[in-house]
Order: C-alpha cells, then sequence, then structure tokens
C-alpha cells in the first residue's frame, strides 16, 4: 500500500460558556491564482478520498465521453448533491425519462431527502427512500446517459472496470495532476478516487480558468449559474456560490470542501472527524487569507453552539 493519510492538527475549537471542550483536527491547503501554496496545516499532500468534491471532474469526464445537455441547470446537476428538493427530483426524472430511462436504472441507493424537515414531510405524505431522492442520482442519471451517448452498456456502469470509470478516472487524474493513489466505493455505489488536498485544490483553479467555451468551464459555469441545484437551497457550498461572485464550491462527505475563485486562488480543507460544524469556519479562515471578504463569509466565520436554547459558544478556527 502506498501512502496515505497522516491526519492533520487543530484547526478548530468548539468553546461553550468560555471553557474549550474539544477540538477538531484537519488540514487545508490555500493555493494563489498561479496554483502556487501561500498558506497550509496537516497533511496536504498525501491522498485523500474527496468524496462529493470529485464530481465536477467527473462531470468533465462525462462531457468528453459524449453526454450532451443543452440546458446549463442539467449540467450542474450531473456535478450535484443536491437535497432531494422537489425541483431536484423533477430534474432527475426528466433526465431519465428523456432517455427512456425510470429510476430502477440507477445504481445509487435508495435514500430520503436532505434536512429533518424535508424527510418528515415525505414520511407524512407516505412516502419513504427513493433512488432519486438520493443526493447522487444527478451523477448517476450522468453517468447512464454518457453510456448511452457512448454506445457503452449500463449494466455495470459503477464498476471501476467499466469503460465510462475508466474515462472519468483520466479526467480526476488530469484535474488533479496526480495517479489515484486507491479506490474505493463511494456512499453511491460509485468509485471515489484518492488525490491529495493540493491536487485536488489545484483542480477546481483548472475548472475556473479554464477557457470560455471549453468542457471544463462549462462546468464550472454551470455549478455557479445554478447554485441551488449543486447543493440545495440552504446548502453550504450554494450559499457560497450565491455570495461570493465567481467562487466555485463543491462539499463533500468527512469535512471535505474544495473552492476557487479566478484570479484570485483556491483551497482545500478536510475536517479529519468529518465534522460538518467545523468545515466551514475554517473555510473561511482560508479564504481570509487570500483577501477574499463578504457577508456570506462573516456568516460563516463561526458556528454557534446552544445552552437551554440560547447562544453559549461557538466553533471556530484556531488556525
Amino acid at each position: 500500500m502506498g501512502k496515505t493519510y497522516e491526519g492533520g492538527v487543530p484547526l478548530a475549537e468548539v468553546v461553550r460558556s468560555g471553557f474549550v471542550e474539544g477540538v477538531h483536527r484537519g488540514s487545508v491547503v490555500v493555493l494563489d491564482a498561479d496554483g502556487a501554496p501561500v498558506a497550509g496545516a496537516g497533511d496536504v499532500t498525501s491522498p485523500v478520498f474527496p468524496r462529493s468534491s470529485n464530481k465536477p471532474m467527473q462531470a468533465v469526464g462525462m462531457f468528453r465521453a459524449g453526454l450532451a445537455l443543452t440546458d446549463p441547470a442539467d449540467v450542474a446537476l450531473v456535478a450535484a448533491s443536491h437535497a432531494g428538493e422537489d425541483f431536484h427530483l423533477a430534474r432527475v426524472g426528466a433526465l431519465l425519462a428523456g432517455a427512456g430511462l425510470d429510476e430502477s436504472a440507477l445504481h445509487c441507493p435508495p435514500e430520503l431527502p436532505v434536512g429533518e424537515d424535508a424527510r418528515a414531510a415525505v414520511l407524512r405524505a407516505g412516502g419513504g427512500p427513493t433512488r432519486t431522492q438520493m443526493n447522487c442520482s444527478g451523477k448517476h442519471s450522468g453517468m447512464l446517459l454518457t453510456c448511452l451517448a457512448a454506445g457503452w452498456p449500463l449494466d455495470g456502469y459503477w464498476r471501476p472496470e467499466h469503460p465510462l470509470q475508466q474515462r472519468l478516472r483520466d479526467a480526476v487524474e488530469e484535474f488533479t495532476g496526480e495517479r489515484a493513489a486507491a479506490v474505493g466505493v463511494d456512499g453511491c455505489g460509485a468509485p471515489v478516487l484518492a488525490v491529495s488536498l493540493t491536487g485536488l485544490a489545484g483542480a477546481y483553479l483548472r475548472l475556473v480558468s479554464a477557457e470560455p467555451g471549453s468542457v471544463p468551464r462549462t462546468v464550472a459555469d454551470a455549478m455557479r449559474t445554478h447554485p441551488e441545484i449543486v447543493g440545495g437551497t440552504q446548502a453550504d457550498d450554494t450559499r457560497l456560490m450565491r455570495g461570493v461572485p465567481g467562487l466555485l464550491a463543491k462539499v463533500g462527505a468527512e469535512g471535505v470542501i474544495a473552492v476557487a475563485v479566478p484570479g484570485t486562488g483556491a483551497v482545500a480543507l478536510k475536517i479529519d472527524d468529518g465534522a460538518g460544524r467545523a468545515r466551514m469556519p475554517v473555510l473561511v479562515s482560508a479564504l481570509r487569507r487570500l483577501g477574499l471578504d463578504a457577508p456570506v463569509l462573516a456568516e460563516y466565520a463561526e458556528v454557534p453552539l446552544f445552552g437551554g436554547g440560547l447562544p453559549v459558544g461557538a466553533v471556530r478556527p484556531v488556525w
């Protein structure tokens, strides 16, 4: 086995009533507009699983393999981890129906939508988990349509040896500038490729810096134009793209996020324990090192902690 992630350093602390009751460790890298590292902490050169933060590069691989979508919102959906809101489900259903498919063709597992209120609404209405509600159903729909366009079999489209997945691996390796150190099974059942945080940040910088009209730029532009498709109405990456002009962002499971702003730089980070509450404060600290400022960053700079229904502390960066 090759080199594996060695773990990070303290990046955020949990302060309750003035007492530090916990620490979140992790790793973060900050690149300037030319791709040179200007700040960082932890292990940023060993491979990690970026999880869904790989989706923009995978989307590039699909379009290069023959996927043809004319609506930028559908392009964004292929790179999305959607919240299963009604507009997400309608768009996934339309993509599948347009190809003569239904959700039975999807390999991703049945799930309820993201968010307690949304899940409760489905259950109250007598519904249950479905494959289209799974947050990766847009990506899987894109994979199926790519196979149809390329003349590849739908059977086993999610397997690493399938020609589709080989093309998607090529795209991830091209944009990160690294060979995948490992191939795992993501939560949706499709392959996830291990690369370094430095490679991941560089990939996002290449996406936003690509020539207008090129495939990678088309993917980046679609995500930034339709951020609500990428995540959901209240998703962190959606709100970031709404609040910072030109910013491309995509979260990944286990505390990962990657962000790039053309002409400014890029950030990739991982919180070791996978805690989402630490991810955004650390990201804000990193983006401020690039000179970025916006109201949405102030909102994410700390995550409040509550006691008795009142704010009594916060999760805040220490890096």
